[in-house]
């Protein structure tokens, strides 16, 4: 499947169905499931839907014991040493809100 062609809203209902999947072939209901994670099971079919809040796809996984499938979603990276030095001095420390105009150098100031 080339994840490039989906919508979001497809890519979020293939990842519903893949739950339901997991919830299938544990055999357990979505009652039980829904029970398990504490929402209702009209939010547990939203959820496979594609919709819901990842925290309670976290807590579907977690109560399906597949959390180690979350490391596949994504990847973390380690920089090394030497690009973590170079990042470090790049860092911001404060934000500075934007000036509306700037005074031109040569523009007089009007004293009142």
């Amino acid at each position: 499947m080339n994840l490039y062609t989906l919508s979001d809203t497809a890519i979020a209902a293939e990842l519903g169905q893949r739950l339901e999947r997991l919830r299938l072939e544990r055999n357990i209901t979505q009652q039980t499931l829904a029970d398990e994670i504490g929402i209702t099971p009209k939010s547990y079919r939203q959820l496979i839907a594609g919709g819901g809040k990842l925290e309670n796809f976290i807590a579907a996984l977690r109560a399906l014991n597949e959390l180690q499938q979350l490391d596949s979603l994504i990847t973390t990276t380690a920089f090394s040493p030497l690009e973590q030095l170079k990042l470090r001095g790049k860092k911001r420390q404060r934000a500075r809100p934007a000036s509306s105009e700037p005074l031109a150098v040569n523009e007089p100031r009007l004293d009142w």
